[in-house]
């Protein structure tokens, strides 16, 4: 057993205002002297770009569709080990979960697994008294999960929070800040949400320190510290890597930059305890990959507002073309498969799928649970993982000759072959066991001569 203190920060709803007080708090926590560990339910790359802004740290996420219900635990272990308190931003209302599965990979499901103590979030706008009947609510509705305290959001006077108190002290539920409508700091959003904060125009210490000292300001910090404190101690072991890699090393180069800011911190963690040597490049001002590139992974991202800087760069364009036919491995997610197409939005991009992208109105959003229809660099055929879409593109032909993944309602989706894996799907490799090892063994096995 060992204490690990944390809290989840839950909300009624999307927009009531989780990741400002997640994020505000994991700030004014570091600031107050605390090592923070910060977690995200869900598969969300954004918000945990966000919370490492925060907290100096790397942002974590938790997801049971993902890795599994058993994973949970020890993942939050092994990103909370070296932390004094934990902060875990929710998803979502409280109870939301997989469609069709009640709450399963909810906010409420993932608490109930860590046993951890919930601050509800609530947007109060153009509430009142009935707000106490919304909080006791969501007290009541599950008596397996622990609401520890409400945060209010967006009030307009001190008169209409000393209501909203008034009512909330029936429900023996403790207030534990409440932030002024006027103090409200506006994130910029686009297609797919917020702006990750390295794409933002402004630095980060132009807009942090604003937000830590709103939180500071209206939040019983205290008071949040005694709540993540009361959490139960945590049996079991912290997840770890499997240290299994192969005798020969290999240099695996992971796309990053502005472009491709998609991609789980496990993902690193897994392929150098596999034997890779992970280094970085940016496709929009790498002229050519790191020497000694064995094999290239490219996540998720924004490729369509770069469009221009990474048509411009035909050195790295026609290396990633040349490599690819000559069997480097590639493990590419949507953002990544956009790039490896002809054209996105009609713009050159490298050409190692023949297909062609465009932007759509259409926001395609939610798990899948896929069979590997072939060998591929990261699985074998008929190897049954999970994941999730999030995009607002669609490729023409939506398939190769080797489609890489069935869905459950059997459709074939990607481009899959023994070195060259690209779809949209988002994996965890956590929760896809020998992912990392299987490419580092292929790029060893398909390394060039010297």
């Amino acid at each position: 057993m060992v204490n690990r203190p944390r809290l989840v920060i839950a909300a009624t709803r999307s927009g009531d205002g989780k990741t400002t007080v997640a994020t505000g708090l994991m700030a004014a926590l570091r600031a107050a002297g605390h090592r923070v560990s910060a977690h995200k339910v869900g598969p969300d790359y954004i918000d945990p770009s966000y919370h490492a802004a925060a907290t100096g740290g790397v942002g974590r996420n938790l997801d049971p569709w993902m890795v599994g219900e058993d994973l949970i635990a020890p993942l939050f272990q092994h990103g909370a080990a070296e932390a004094e308190i934990s902060v875990i931003e929710g998803v979502m209302g409280l109870y939301d979960g997989v469609v069709g599965r009640e709450d399963f990979a909810s906010t409420a499901h993932v608490a109930r697994l860590l046993d951890a103590p919930i601050v509800l979030v609530i947007g109060a706008a153009g509430t009142s008294r009935s707000i106490a009947a919304t909080v006791h609510g969501f007290a009541t509705f599950d008596p397996r999960v622990r609401l520890a305290g409400v945060v209010l959001n967006q009030i307009s006077s001190e008169r209409h929070e000393q209501t909203l108190r008034d009512a909330l002290g029936q429900t023996g539920i403790p207030v534990l800040g409440a932030l002024p409508a006027a103090a409200t700091l506006h994130t910029p959003s686009r297609h797919l949400g917020l702006v990750p904060v390295g794409e933002r125009p402004d630095p980060v210490g132009q807009w942090l320190p604003e937000l830590r000292a709103m939180v500071e300001t209206h939040i019983d910090l205290p008071q949040v510290v005694s709540i993540a404190n009361a959490a139960s101690a945590m049996p079991g072991d912290a997840w770890s890597p499997d240290p299994s890699g192969p005798s020969a090393r290999a240099t695996i180069a992971v796309a990053g930059g502005a472009a491709f800011t998609f991609g789980y911190a496990e993902h690193v963690e897994l392929l150098s305890a596999a034997g890779a040597d992970v280094v970085s490049f940016d496709p929009m001002t790498d002229e050519q990959l790191p020497a000694g590139t064995d094999a290239v992974v490219i996540g998720g991202g924004f490729p369509e507002i770069y469009l221009e800087r990474l048509t411009a760069n035909t050195s790295l364009r026609a290396e990633i073309r040349e490599r690819a036919a000559a069997g480097m491995p590639v493990v590419a997610e949507c953002a990544g498969l956009l790039w490896l197409g002809e054209e996105l939005d009609g713009a050159q991009q490298c050409g190692v799928l023949p297909s062609r992208a465009r932007m759509t109105p259409k926001l395609t959003l939610g798990y899948r649970e896929a069979e590997a229809l072939t060998d591929n660099p990261i699985v074998r055929r008929g190897t049954v993982v999970r994941g999730h879409e999030f995009h607002r593109t669609v490729v023409e032909p939506p398939t190769g000759e080797m489609p890489a993944w069935r869905f459950a309602d059997g459709s074939q989706h990607g481009w899959a072959g023994e070195t060259m894996v690209a779809s949209y799907l988002h994996l965890h490799w956590a929760g896809v066991p020998g992912a990392a090892a299987r490419l580092v063994q292929t790029a060893v096995a398909q390394r060039a001569p010297a």
